[in-house]
This record gives structure tokens, C-alpha cells and sequence, in this order.
């Protein structure tokens, strides 16, 4: 199932203290996640500076609320990096 993103809310970047917050982990642990595909990758904002899309973390953690297994969070982290391949313009 791939999830999609409620068109009605605003589309937000999140930087890494936000991230942090919302997941309750500290920054090593949260980029091991993204290293082991339990966390999608960073979206680059610049030279210097990456963000994450509000919705894709929101997405994992209903996810880990709901009792995901590994698996099932890393097929989430897939299908959500997959979707920013998705052409802009039709």
C-alpha cells in the first residue's frame, strides 16, 4: 500500500531538531535508522542543509504506533523514497 499525501495540508520540510523531536531518538541513532532503510533519506536544501518531508516521518511513525514489523517499515521507507521519483509535471 502505497500511502499518499493529504493534499490539504500544506507540504512542510522538517530540519534534523524537529525530526529528532518527533521521533524521540537521539541524532546517532536516528541516522543509523537511516542507514538501515528504517528512516527515509534526507532531502537536500542547499549546499549545506537537508530536511525531511513532515509527512514522510508522520507516515513511519503511525507506522511503529501501529506495531509494524522491521520489514514492513523498511517496505514504507521504499515506497515513500520511491514517490519523490515521481515526475513534478505530468
Amino acid at each position: 500500500m502505497i500511502p499518499t499525501r493529504t493534499e490539504t495540508k500544506p507540504l512542510r520540510i522538517l530540519r534534523i531538531s524537529e525530526v529528532l523531536a518527533r521521533r524521540g531518538l537521539p541524532k546517532s541513532t536516528f541516522y543509523e535508522q537511516v542507514k538501515n532503510q528504517l528512516m527515509t533519506p534526507p532531502v537536500s536544501l542547499g549546499l549545506r542543509s537537508v530536511g525531511w518531508p513532515e509527512y514522510e516521518v508522520d507516515e513511519i511513525n503511525r507506522a511503529l504506533i501501529s506495531g509494524a514489523s522491521t520489514e514492513q517499515i523498511k517496505q514504507l521507507v521504499c515506497e515513500l523514497t520511491e514517490q519523490r521519483q515521481l515526475p513534478f509535471c505530468a
